[in-house]
């Protein structure tokens, strides 16, 4: 399936679960009471794809506390923890799993084949080896992309056109994550249109990092791939690029806040809001393997004004028009 037609149906699968909790699924007390675990390697238990889940939920008519209550594991930014938080939450008997990133999922999937699964910001789930097929996940499993893998062109272009004089962009991203290959590869296509030369670069060591951080350059672009890695990519790049005056490219809205000079793609908050309706379904009694994967559908494009001006880039009226929030 190319491009288009797989993000088309991505975003039309998220049509299909517009039924309300209320109409089809409100338990009572002397029935059903869910339990809902999530799992999330963040620092704190609330992580805004678990805050936009409990919004999402009440939105459908879910009362927590009433109809739900949440069983929270987070590691503190510990991967190895993950598996052991999973099995926590087999032990706590919830009814269902939201994890949130391509580590957590897998967790709770290597935990359990029967429990139902939804996760939220995985950037190619197939790829991930998570589900066999977007329209037909099979097992137990099924959730929300954040898209990562198939808007990396776009990045490019936005960097593009903030900085017309931009020659190289790197591509950072650990090698552990097979999908990184596929966003660097749509990179490098888009690349070639725009007479830009792509340097994917996979790492495996904090070494290695260090050493291609090292080689970024004043007027550079960065493209990072934002998986949860114990190299801490994210974190290192902006780093570094504030020291080297380099333009950085994020796919999640989060990473404005912290200096990135362009993101694209989907609020971690959003993307747990449109899982919900996934939940909902799931404990209305729908399997996951008979509900398509969706793609983020709301996608947005943020620029930090106060990074564009330390770089001396003046943002062009085409980037304001489009931009989603402009943060100055």
């Amino acid at each position: 399936m190319g491009l288009v037609g797989r993000r088309q149906f991505l975003i039309a699968g998220s049509a299909l679960l517009a039924t309300p909790f209320a109409a089809k699924a409100q338990p009572t007390r002397e029935t059903k009471i869910y339990r809902i675990g999530t799992l999330t390697a963040a620092w704190a238990v609330n992580h805004p794809s678990v805050e936009g889940l409990r919004a999402g939920l009440a939105a459908l008519g879910m009362s927590e506390g009433r109809d739900a209550v949440f069983e929270h594991r987070f590691t503190e930014g510990n991967l190895k923890a993950l598996p052991a938080a999973a099995a926590s939450l087999l032990a706590s008997r919830v009814d269902l799993i939201f994890a949130t990133g391509e580590n957590a999922t897998l967790a709770a999937i290597q935990a359990t084949k029967t429990l139902p699964i939804v996760f939220a910001n995985v950037g190619d789930p197939v790829a991930s080896g998570i589900v066999r097929e977007i329209g037909h996940p099979g097992a137990n499993v099924s959730g929300v992309s954040n898209l990562a893998t198939d808007l990396a062109p776009k990045r490019i272009e936005i960097l593009k056109e903030l900085a017309p004089g931009l020659r190289r962009v790197w591509f950072i991203y650990d090698v552990a994550a097979p999908e990184s290959r596929i966003a660097a590869r749509n990179a490098a296509d888009a690349a070639g249109v725009l007479k830009l030369e792509v340097l994917a670069r996979p790492l495996r060591t904090p070494e290695e990092l260090r050493a291609v951080l090292s080689e970024i350059g004043p007027g550079d672009g960065v493209l990072v791939f934002e998986r949860a890695t114990s190299l801490n990519i994210p974190a290192e790049v902006l780093e570094i690029a504030q020291r080297a005056r380099a333009l950085t490219a994020f796919s999640s809205a989060f990473w404005s806040k912290y200096g990135a000079l362009v993101t694209y793609g989907p609020d971690y908050y959003a993307v747990g809001y449109q899982a919900a309706r996934q939940v909902a379904k799931i404990l209305a009694g729908t399997p996951p393997r008979d509900i398509p994967v969706e793609g983020a559908n709301k996608i947005e494009l943020v620029i930090n004004g106060k990074v564009a001006k330390a770089l001396g880039l003046a943002i062009p009226p085409s980037i304001l028009l489009r931009a989603e929030r402009v943060i100055e």
